[in-house]
């Protein structure tokens, strides 16, 4: 997805920013005006030193050379007084502006992620969506900065000094000018040539973020198959494909100047030799030529830079458009209205008919029906890939069912806020995730208004109370990223604690002991027994002894609910339960 004027998006996107636009602009335009007014002084100081009393400022009553003299500095002095103003006033305004922009769109960008649903994360790679967020609204924050002001100042030098030349001379004006139509259709030939090269770069280092992401993610399991080398020359690939991308934009951003310097060095001689030999010849004032050759270095100055500006505004112009895609993204799980009471909510499930597909159209769930009692433990179990977790992920509503209907106390799920619904369940995830920070910081995630001693509280039901004391700082210890500091069953016992202090009625264990030792696994299983007892739970497990007790144990395979009972029916049939129920238990050994 592209846009043809990303320029204009920006416009059309920051309303309640175009008062602010429009004020720095014309403080912009303003100091550049006072910029151009000093040549213009000079020539009449050296009309006034060459002519006294018939000089141009005599004109206007001041007769007395001396007097014309104090009255060009004392205009000279209020000239560059708001020459200095308007540049205070501008700078400040286009700076604030451009950490508004960037402060707006790296939290809008942030928050339209959050609301984007779980397939999408699942098919992007972090370290793009970090460039996005970070690199690109940094592109357009620079730009902002200094660009916008760049662009406007030239604008307005062009259109000043033109005036100023053909009032003087009509005829040198029109020749110094002839080079404009040149550089301008220069300048939009190469904004189409350069544009794609940026937004390759921005491809590009959006490959590498990403891959830096990943490689510090996984420095052990780089590190434990001993893969350094491969990933240092897999990593230097793409830092070579990042460098030649940005060399192949560098080569032709940078023969931009020297190419426009050349060809309003031709509007500079016309005004320097022309002009001269027009006061050769009497039809050119001393004073006026004066005032002609500053102002076509005062011209030429800015368009030496244009290269350098253009450059600028279309690096901020490519981030522009990567930004403006990822916030076109289609929110596919859409909000609902209802909400449920916390204190009222029983926990009541119902399935009805539901299918599930991913966006591949591989149906993974078929006509899945399930009632579950509040209250009441139900346990799902089967092979990988069998549907177990997915069905987790729906009652989450992580995605939408393709078919049917899930309800909770006969809402439909689709109806209801997501933050109510997902606020009303405890959620153990297999991939037990703790942030940066101490131990209390991550049992309070979610649940940020809570106290210490119910902190305290949940981690003892969860049985983690003892091990977290024995840590250097309690409760305060920092955890390290990914919670990379506590062994994977301490991180899971947090992880009970952090669900078990959002006191829900509703609990949802994906495979909560399946990277455990015995022995933890053992005091999850006390735990779970204690924080299950009246509320509804739904658990996934591939160790059939951790759901042994569950009201309801449903077997899936290849989406299809193929048995359901509990243990003791279950393993009373010859069936897919009482296989791996003696698989397990060592009854009988797997055909390999």
């Amino acid at each position: 997805m592209t846009h043809n004027s990303p320029l204009k998006a920006l416009w059309n996107h920051f309303t309640d920013k175009r008062s602010k636009v429009i004020e720095a602009s014309i403080y912009s335009v303003l100091n550049k005006i006072f910029d151009i007014a000093p040549p213009l002084l000079i020539g009449l100081a050296v009309d006034t030193v060459v002519k006294k009393e018939s000089s141009f400022v005599a004109d206007f009553g001041i007769t007395n050379h001396l007097h014309q003299m104090y009255l060009l500095g004392f205009l000279t002095f209020i000239i560059w007084a708001l020459e200095s103003l308007f540049e205070f006033l501008f700078k400040v305004r286009w700076r604030h502006i451009a950490q508004e922009v960037q402060h707006a769109f790296r939290m809008e960008t942030y928050e339209h992620l959050q609301r984007l649903h779980i397939s999408f994360f699942e098919n992007q790679n972090t370290g793009n969506l970090t460039t996005v967020m970070n690199d690109d609204v940094n592109q357009l924050e620079r730009f902002l900065d200094v660009g916008a002001n760049e662009v406007l100042q030239l604008l307005t030098t062009v259109i000043s000094i033109g005036t100023i030349f053909f009032i003087i001379s009509p005829t040198i004006a029109s020749l110094s000018f002839l080079p404009v139509p040149f550089i301008l259709w220069g300048s939009f030939y190469f904004q189409r040539r350069i544009a794609p090269r940026y937004l390759g770069v921005r491809e590009e280092a959006g490959m590498l973020a990403s891959m830096l992401v990943n490689n510090l993610s996984g420095m052990a399991t780089i590190k434990s198959y001993v893969a350094q080398v491969f990933e240092r020359k897999r990593l230097g690939q793409q830092s070579l494909a990042y460098a030649d991308s940005n060399k192949k934009a560098i080569v032709l951003s940078s023969s931009f100047s020297p190419l426009i310097r050349m060809v309003v060095l031709c509007g500079f001689l016309f005004a320097l030799v022309l002009g001269g030999i027009h006061v050769f010849e009497g039809k050119l004032e001393v004073g006026s030529y004066s005032v002609l050759i500053f102002l076509v270095q005062r011209l030429l100055w800015p368009l030496t830079r244009l290269g350098e500006t253009f450059d600028l505004y279309q690096r901020a112009m490519a981030s522009t458009n990567r930004i403006m895609d990822l916030l076109k993204t289609e929110v596919q799980i859409n909000d609902g209205s209802k909400t449920l009471a916390h204190d009222s909510f029983s926990g009541n499930i119902k399935m009805q008919d539901v299918s599930f597909s991913y966006e591949s159209g591989n149906k993974i769930l078929h006509n899945i029906n399930l009632d579950i009692s509040p209250g009441k433990t139900v346990a799902l179990v089967g092979t990988t890939g069998s549907g177990k977790s997915t069905i987790l992920k729906l009652l989450l509503r992580f995605y939408d069912v393709s078919e049917g209907e899930i309800t909770v106390d006969g809402h439909n799920i689709k109806d209801l806020e997501q933050d109510n619904l997902r606020s009303l369940i405890g959620f153990v995830s297999q991939d037990t995730y703790l942030f940066h920070g101490t131990v209390m910081d991550n049992i309070l995630y979610g649940s940020f208004d809570k106290t210490r001693e119910e902190v305290i509280e949940a981690a003892k039901m969860a049985e983690a109370h003892e091990f977290i004391q024995a840590l250097p700082q309690g409760y305060d210890t920092i955890v390290g990223e990914r919670g990379q500091k506590l062994s994977g069953g301490q991180r899971q016992r947090i992880s009970i604690a952090r669900a078990l202090i959002k006191d829900p009625h509703l609990f949802i264990f994906d495979e909560a002991t399946s990277a455990v030792d015995n022995e933890t696994e053992a005091a999850i299983q006390r735990s779970l027994e204690r924080i299950t007892k009246d509320r509804t739970t739904i658990m996934v497990a591939h160790r059939l002894s951790t759901i042994k007790h569950a009201d309801k144990i449903i077997v899936l395979e290849n989406g299809k609910i193929l048995e359901q009972g509990t243990h003791d029916e279950l393993t009373q049939k010859n069936g897919m339960y009482n296989a791996l129920w003696q698989v397990q238990t060592g009854a009988r050994v797997q055909k390999t």
